[in-house]
């Protein structure tokens, strides 16, 4: 038989032992790079298995390193994070106002809970987490919206109180400002007012937040660089409207809304008819203001019964995705568009869970329109979502049994409320004024109307219904307590905390994968459309001294103290002598 067709094992096969020997002298002179001399049978084993030792200890480090640059490289830039878009993009920044991971969490078996789903049955938000965000402004580790908006359209840190104003109180260059100087139309959609502080970071420059005179102005066209916004739509009329107007809140006679009109060639709407002639944005004119209410836009477990006067939060998202889109057909630009929850964070400062779950809900919808327009667009886009910071130091479990904490809480609480405290509280200042109402028929009214009916609460205490007797223009706190006492739900503070937020995104967004400073959100946000906003910074400040507006201290307001800017998150009050409906 030939030796080629042996067996590899046959019995008579030469042995390999010399092979091997030879092989094992040619590595020798390989990794020394000179040829041995013949070693004697006891040496060679030797220093053959010291070459083998070392050549592995080499190859093994080298593997380890390449493994740990790879993967390196992998977190650091992801799959198309390095590649810059080109051509004409859309992009959709959406900001969960006061929103924290918690709220998540309980927004979840919330519904989970109410609908029988399985436990896999997840948020359109939770399907796009890819990071965190890190709060602080400049001057406090608690941040307020302000500060924090002004980290997302400027890019830089500023003080809690400042509206894209700088620590030195000068303005900073936003992205949608560079967005519309570049030939991006823009756009606002809030359900709070449109001159609170996370729109106005977007288009007004003013050193406190509590300028929501001016903020109006600047939002329609009197602004150094002129008109900066196409599309608008929110709540906040009263700071639009002069101050001999039923419903005004502005401290002067000017009327905002004939200014953006006969100056600035605005279309203004202000109700649900004029909003339905829109046809969720087929038929739309830009620029384009709507104002839908005198401040914000009701609480969404409010606002469902309330239909047929205020447009949803998705509805406003997808009238102003649909507009944009439209009005950029023939354009090598998209748009830039803001859209904010922003009633997530007043649900935070009232500690009322069962009106922040509607609200997580709503702005997830508004999120679920956004990826589906984003996908059946034909131009590339992305959105990216986050929030300012978290409202409430919301906690899913809460110690009501003073020796040993339950591990518990309560979703199906939530589901039996009705109404949001607020609301309730407001309905109980209403009836109160009521000349004909004797204490009598008040408390039956807070027992029937409000807690049973309202909250679905049917166990409620004396001392419980006292207390909103005894002190009803502060009854929405006691009612709020009422509910999350119930649903085993925690809150320690009725203010911001300093926890991180949630970062959450599509495609192209991947820059963002990991645990960020909010500077970094608003850097990504101008990198992603390719606009210098370092330019408008400078073009501002050139225009600022020739700008001038009957406002004290200038277009941007007086300098603040430290004690107002200490204060500046002081600015939300349930009560019914300061909030309106």
């Amino acid at each position: 038989m030939s030796s080629l067709n042996k067996p590899l094992l046959a019995p008579d096969r030469p042995s390999s032992e010399h092979s091997f020997e030879m092989s094992a002298s040619e590595e020798d002179t390989l990794l020394t790079g000179t040829r041995t001399r013949e070693a004697s049978p006891q040496r060679r084993p030797f220093w053959r298995e010291v070459g083998l030792f070392i050549w592995a200890v080499t190859a093994t480090a080298a593997v380890i390193i390449l493994g740990v640059l790879t993967q390196h490289q992998r977190e650091t830039t992801p799959d198309n994070a390095a590649k810059k878009p080109s051509g004409k993009r859309n992009l959709v920044f959406m900001v969960s106002d006061g929103m924290g991971p918690a709220s998540l969490s309980m927004t979840r078996s919330f519904r989970q809970n109410e609908g029988g789903l399985d436990i896999d049955d997840i948020l359109q938000l939770d399907q796009h987490l890819i990071g965190q965000s890190r709060t602080r402004s400049s001057s406090s580790l608690v941040t307020d919206s302000a500060a924090g908006a002004t980290a997302f359209s400027c890019g830089l840190k500023s003080y809690n109180g400042a509206i894209s104003i700088l620590p030195d109180h000068t303005p900073c260059g936003t992205v949608l400002e560079a967005a519309k100087k570049a030939g991006y139309l823009t756009g606002l959609v809030v359900t709070t007012d449109l001159t609170d502080a996370t729109p106005a970071c977007f288009a007004s420059h003013v050193n406190m937040r509590s300028e929501g005179d001016s903020i109006a102005a600047q939002e329609v066209g009197e602004h150094p660089l002129g008109r900066v916004v196409d599309l608008m739509l929110g709540g906040g009329r009263c700071h639009f409207l002069p101050n001999t107007t039923d419903g005004s809140c502005r401290k002067d006679t000017r009327d905002i809304t004939k200014l953006a009109q006969e100056k600035y060639g605005w279309n203004y709407i202000d109700d649900r008819a004029g909003f339905d002639k829109l046809k969720l944005g087929k038929d739309v004119k830009l620029p384009l203001l709507g104002l839908f209410a005198e401040s914000d836009i009701p609480y969404e477990i409010d606002r469902r019964n309330q239909n047929d006067v205020y447009p949803s939060l998705d509805e406003m998202a997808r009238t102003a995705l649909t507009a944009l889109e439209a009005a950029t057909k023939d354009s090598d630009k998209g748009f830039f568009l803001l859209i904010e929850g922003s009633r997530i964070d007043h649900a935070g400062h009232g500690n009322d869970p069962a009106a922040q779950v509607h609200e997580v809900l709503a702005y997830d919808k508004a999120f679920g329109s956004v990826l589906k327009f984003l996908s059946e667009s034909k131009d590339e886009g992305v959105v990216v979502g986050t929030s300012d910071h978290e409202t409430g130091g919301l906690s899913i479990a809460r110690q009501n049994n003073p020796t040993y904490p339950e591990y518990l809480w309560y979703p199906q609480v939530l589901s039996k409320a009705t109404h949001s405290a607020e609301y309730l509280g407001f309905e109980l200042f209403h009836r109160s004024e009521a000349a004909q109402s004797t204490s009598e028929d008040i408390e039956k009214f807070v027992r029937n109307t409000l807690v049973r009916d309202g909250l679905g609460i049917t166990d409620a205490e004396d001392d419980e219904i006292r207390a909103i007797l005894d002190t009803p223009l502060v009854a929405s706190p006691i009612l709020a307590n009422m509910i999350s006492k119930r649903a085993q739900i925690g809150w320690s503070t009725h203010g911001h905390s300093g926890v991180d937020v949630n970062i959450y995104g599509s495609k192209g967004s991947e820059k963002l994968i990991g645990n960020h400073e909010n500077t970094d959100v608003g850097k990504f946000l101008r990198d992603y459309l390719d606009v210098d906003v370092e330019a408008i910074t400078k073009e501002l400040n050139k225009k600022s001294s020739a700008f001038e507006v009957a406002s004290v201290g200038g277009w941007t307001g007086p300098i603040p103290t430290e004690e107002e800017v200490l204060k500046a998150a002081d600015h939300y009050d349930a009560s019914p002598k300061h909030r309106r409906r």
